[in-house]
C-alpha cells in the first residue's frame, strides 16, 4: 500500500482549490461516462489528486469535483489510478492489424496510441514498391498508395488503438533510388525530400531511420541530414534506430547529434541500449554525452524497452553487402559456395565495421522466434546453437539456410543486453517507452510462434516491476513518461494529458497489481491490471475484458494540412 498511502496524502491539496474547472454544486452535469474517486495522474508528472472525469462523446469534458453529476456509466475508481492512454513510440502492428483490429497485446497494457515507421512506413509506395511488398509483408497485398492513405485505410478498417507515423528514411530510398547500395543525385534528393513533405503535409510525426538494415544502411549522413530538414520545416522530429549500438556506439551517437544540429530538428534515439556484451560499461559515457548535447540545446530524447534482450531478424548477423537488391537478391547470393564461405567467415568477427549481434554474442543468445514457412514453425523458440546441433552445421550456415528455406529475414531475439543498462536508462527523464513489437491476440496461428514479451508486457513492466517493486522511478514520472513526454516530443494536438477539451483517452488500472506476465520462455500472455481503457471516448476494455471495439482514428503530426 506504499503507492496509496503516499497518493491519499496530496488528496486534501485537491479539496483546497478549485480544480480543473470542476463544476459547482448547483449543476448537474450528465455524461457518457463518469470515472469517480480516482487517483488522477495528468500525465505532465504533476502528484495526483484524488478526483472525478466526465467523457462526453470523445472528449473529456470534465475534471474535478463532480458530486452532482450523472452519466450513462459511472466507474467507481476509489484506490485505482486514473491516467492519460499510453503512446507506443514503436508499433509493429502495421500489417497484424489489418489482420485482427483488437490490437489485444497492445490495449491490455494501456496502449492508446501506435507510432509507425521505424526506418520503412506503409508509404508512399511507388508501382515497384507495391508489387514487391507481398515478398516483405506476409504476402499481404497494399490497398493504398500514400502513407496517409494507409492511416486512412487502417481507421476505417476498424482498430482498437489510435494510429500514427513517422515517414521512414528508407521508403523514400527505395522509392527513388531502389534497394542497391548507391548514392542519389542533386536530382534524386530532390524527389526524396519531396516525399518526406508530402508525407508531412499527410500526417506523419517526423522522418525515421533504422540505420543497421539494408538498404538504410547505404544512406550516408548529409542523405540523412536532407531527408531531415525537409521533415523540420513541417514542426516534425527525426527519429533512429542508430547505425551501431555496439562498439562504434559512439560515432553512431555522433551522427545523430549532427543530424540534429544540421537539420536544426529534434532528435529521438529508437530503444536506446547498448547490445554488445563488452561494451555494456560504456552506458555512462553515452548518458553523459546525450546530457552534454541538451545541454547544448539540441533536443534529443529516446526511448526503450524495459527487457535485456533485443528481438529483429537474422539479417542482424549479416554484413549488408550481402543484403543489397533485397531479399531475392539476398537468397541468390547465400546459395552461390564461395559467397557462402566468404560470409561464414564475415559473421564470424566481432567487427568495427558493422553491428554484427552473433559474433558479440555467440548462437547461444540467439532465439529464433519467427518464421512463415509452416515447416520451420517448430523451430521457434530453439537457439541459433541447438538448431545449428539438430542440422549439423555451423550456426552461420544455419542462419543462411534458415533465411533461404524461410524467405524471410527469420525473426530472432538476441540475448545481448544488460540489466543494469535498462536500469539506467529507465531512471532517465528524457526516455518513454516503446514495445517494438507486433500487435497480436494470443490465440490462433499467433502461438505458433515466440515473441519478445515486450508485446504483451512493456508498459505494465514499468509500472509493476520499475515502479512499484523496485523504485526506480514514481507513479507519476512513469505515466508522464508514457503519455505527455512521447505527445510533446511529437508536437501532437489534444493527446498525451488528462485535460478539459483532450481526446478521452483514458486508463483506469490498479497500481498495487498491474504488472506484465508474458516471459522469454512464455510469452504469449497477457499483462494483468488494467482495469478499464478508453480510446477516443469509447471503453475498449471494460471491468478488464476486451469489448471487441475498434475507435482507433489517425492521429497527424504538426505538418498536416487539416490543421489549416
Amino acid at each position: 500500500m506504499r503507492q496509496l498511502t503516499k497518493l491519499f496524502g496530496t488528496a486534501v491539496i485537491f479539496f483546497g482549490l478549485t480544480v480543473c474547472n470542476a463544476l459547482s454544486s448547483e449543476t448537474s452535469p450528465h455524461f457518457d461516462t463518469l470515472i469517480r474517486g480516482g487517483l488522477i495522474y495528468d500525465g505532465a508528472g504533476n502528484a495526483p489528486f484524488v478526483g472525478d472525469l466526465g467523457i462526453t462523446d470523445d472528449r473529456i469534458t470534465a475534471l474535478g469535483a463532480l458530486q452532482n453529476a450523472t452519466a450513462d456509466t459511472v466507474i467507481d475508481a476509489q484506490g485505482k489510478a486514473v491516467s492519460p492512454g499510453f503512446i507506443n513510440m514503436i508499433g509493429w502492428g502495421v500489417t497484424s492489424l489489418i489482420i485482427d483490429g483488437r490490437g489485444l497485446s497492445d490495449i491490455t497494457q494501456g496502449i492508446t496510441l501506435e507510432v509507425f515507421g521505424e526506418g520503412n512506413s506503409m508509404g508512399p509506395l511507388s508501382p515497384a514498391m507495391k508489387k514487391e511488398f507481398p515478398k516483405y509483408w506476409g504476402g499481404l497485398s497494399p490497398e493504398w498508395t500514400s502513407l496517409g492513405e494507409y492511416l486512412e485505410f487502417l481507421e476505417n478498417k476498424g482498430v482498437a488503438p489510435n494510429v500514427a507515423s513517422f515517414i521512414g528514411a528508407t521508403t523514400p530510398r527505395i522509392h527513388v533510388l531502389g534497394q542497391d547500395d548507391v548514392d542519389p543525385s542533386p536530382e534524386q534528393m530532390q524527389r526524396m525530400q519531396e516525399l518526406v513533405r508530402e508525407a508531412m503535409r499527410e500526417g506523419a510525426v517526423g522522418v525515421a531511420s533504422s540505420l543497421i538494415y539494408t538498404p538504410a544502411s547505404f544512406a550516408e549522413t548529409e542523405e540523412l541530414i536532407a531527408l531531415a530538414k525537409a521533415a523540420s520545416e513541417y514542426g516534425g522530429i527525426y527519429a533512429s534506430h542508430l547505425r551501431n549500438e555496439g562498439k562504434q556506439i559512439f560515432s553512431a551517437l555522433e551522427e545523430l547529434l549532427t543530424i540534429a544540429r544540421e537539420a536544426e530538428i529534434p532528435a529521438e534515439i529508437y530503444h536506446i541500449k547498448i547490445a554488445h556484451p563488452p561494451s555494456w560499461d560504456r552506458f555512462d559515457a553515452v548518458l553523459t554525452r546525450i546530457e552534454a548535447a541538451r545541454a547544448e540545446g539540441i533536443k534529443i530524447t529516446a526511448d526503450m524497452y524495459p527487457y535485456p534482450a533485443g528481438s529483429t531478424g537474422l539479417d542482424a548477423v549479416m554484413p549488408a553487402w550481402v543484403k543489397a537488391g533485397g531479399i531475392d537478391a539476398w537468397i541468390a547470393r547465400m546459395q552461390d559456395p564461395d559467397t557462402r564461405q566468404t560470409l561464414a567467415q564475415q559473421m564470424r568477427e566481432d567487427s568495427d565495421d558493422w553491428d554484427n549481434r552473433l559474433a558479440s554474442g555467440g548462437a547461444e543468445t540467439v532465439m529464433l522466434v519467427e518464421f512463415q514457412n509452416p515447416k520451420l514453425k517448430h523451430l521457434a523458440g530453439k537457439t541459433l546453437a541447438e538448431v545449428a546441433l539438430m542440422r549439423k552445421q555451423s550456426p552461420e550456415e544455419t542462419a543462411m539456410d534458415l533465411v533461404i528455406e524461410d524467405r524471410t529475414r527469420v525473426g530472432a531475439m538476441y540475448f545481448n543486453q544488460s540489466e543494469d543498462v535498462v536500469r539506467k536508462a529507465i531512471q532517465q527523464p528524457w526516455v518513454s517507452f516503446c514495445t517494438d513489437a507486433v500487435t497480436i491476440a494470443a490465440e490462433g496461428d499467433a502461438l505458433l510462434n515466440h515473441r519478445h514479451p515486450r508485446t504483451y508486457g512493456t508498459f505494465p513492466r514499468v509500472l509493476g516491476h520499475y515502479v512499484r517493486e523496485l523504485n526506480l522511478l514514481t507513479l507519476e514520472q512513469a505515466i508522464n513518461r508514457a503519455s505527455g513526454l512521447p505527445a510533446t516530443n511529437l508536437s501532437l494536438r489534444n493527446r498525451g494529458f488528462l485535460r478539459e477539451g483532450y481526446f478521452a483517452d483514458v486508463l483506469v488500472f490498479d497500481p498495487e497489481t498491474i504488472i506484465d506476465q508474458a516471459t522469454f520462455q512464455r510469452p504469449h500472455q497477457y499483462a494483468v491490471g488494467m482495469e478499464h481503457v478508453f480510446i477516443n471516448g469509447i471503453a475498449v476494455i471494460a471491468n478488464s475484458v476486451p469489448t471487441g471495439a475498434t475507435p482507433g482514428r489517425v492521429v497527424r503530426g504538426p505538418g498536416w494540412t487539416g490543421w489549416q
